[in-house]
């Protein structure tokens, strides 16, 4: 006989959420969980393009917390979506999203919060904190990305070595050569006029995303997501990449020095393939408030190590 899981309790549950008009006929979904009166702490998601993960609140004592999360433009319950082909990316970029995280927080009353996210979620945390660092009380990040160039280049090229029959798919499914501008020409098939060449840029994309985390031993996270959002995190994460997310090469780490000694939670799994720790390992060295911590046994999906040091980080914080 099967048993259904236990409700998860009432304050896991958003108590609060709307969709806030940004401009450039955007709106962003947001919801907030946890305790009206608790310490502000904003989710910032991966992808880009994956919107806000449900299970995202666990890194939080919800009875200490007001935990706020968001969809970037473009994805998850934020509209207009990338899904439909007839949707431009032209009003999505790190600054727009910048930009969006503050009329967030002014909306909701908040002063200061708790940033928190990984993997492109800690790239643009970091962008919005070097930039408003008067509005951040502290950071959490676990899977550290700064969406370099030399990143990009190393996540759709260099770990091919690890997986070579994977990765010549990759390629064979770009069109182009392996020396070939890879990310850029799959930002071009996913706005192909022919449905078809859309279809098989998205799958050959996810298929490698996959491949990447395949030695973590969590299945295939992003070929199993619904069918609209696979199609809007690829043309995301393609406009993006292809764009080195309108960064300039090494600025994050480069002016980490502006968060002082802002306090921050660096965790990162020392088998990231996709995500190196050396990244990690420079943020924390330009950052004096920054502490490093590398799980041994971690890749750049995480796991129980992960969130153990992720929860003590905000409980921490917390008080």
């Amino acid at each position: 006989m099967s048993v259904s899981p236990p409700s998860p309790p009432a304050e896991a549950e958003p108590y609060d959420s709307g969709m806030l008009d940004v401009g450039d006929g955007h709106r962003i979904y947001w919801e907030v969980r946890g305790n009206p009166r608790g310490k502000p702490a904003v989710v910032v998601h991966g992808g880009p393009g994956t919107g806000c993960a449900p299970r995202a609140p666990r890194a939080f004592d919800l009875d200490r917390y007001r935990v706020v999360l968001f969809d970037q433009r473009n994805c998850g319950r934020s509209t207009p979506h990338a899904a439909d082909p007839s949707v431009s990316l032209r009003h999505n970029t790190t600054d727009h999203l910048v930009a969006d995280m503050e009329r967030l927080r002014h909306h909701l009353g908040i002063g200061r919060w708790l940033l928190y996210g990984g993997s492109w979620g800690s790239t643009l945390l970091l962008a919005y904190a070097e930039r408003h660092p008067e509005r951040v009380s502290e950071i959490v990040v676990p899977s550290v990305t700064t969406t370099r160039r030399s990143e990009i280049d190393w996540l759709y090229r260099g770990v091919g070595r690890f997986f070579p029959e994977a990765w010549d798919r990759f390629v064979t499914g770009s069109g182009t050569g392996p020396d070939g501008d890879l990310v850029g020409a799959y930002a071009r098939l996913v706005e192909d006029a022919d449905p078809a060449v859309r279809a098989r840029a998205v799958a050959d994309w996810l298929a490698w995303e996959d491949a990447v985390v395949s030695a973590e031993g969590m299945g295939t996270p992003y070929a199993a997501r619904p069918s609209a959002g696979q199609t809007a995190l690829v043309r995301i994460c393609a406009w993006y990449f292809s764009h080195g997310a309108w960064l300039e090469e090494g600025a994050l780490i480069r002016d980490a020095h502006r968060l002082g000694s802002l306090p921050g939670e660096l965790v990162h799994g020392r088998l990231d393939l996709g995500g190196p720790v050396h990244t990690a390992w420079q943020l924390a060295r330009n950052w004096p408030g920054a502490r490093l911590s590398v799980v041994e046994s971690a890749g750049h999906l995480g796991g129980t190590e992960t969130l153990r040091l992720v929860r003590a980080a905000t409980d921490r914080f917390a008080a």
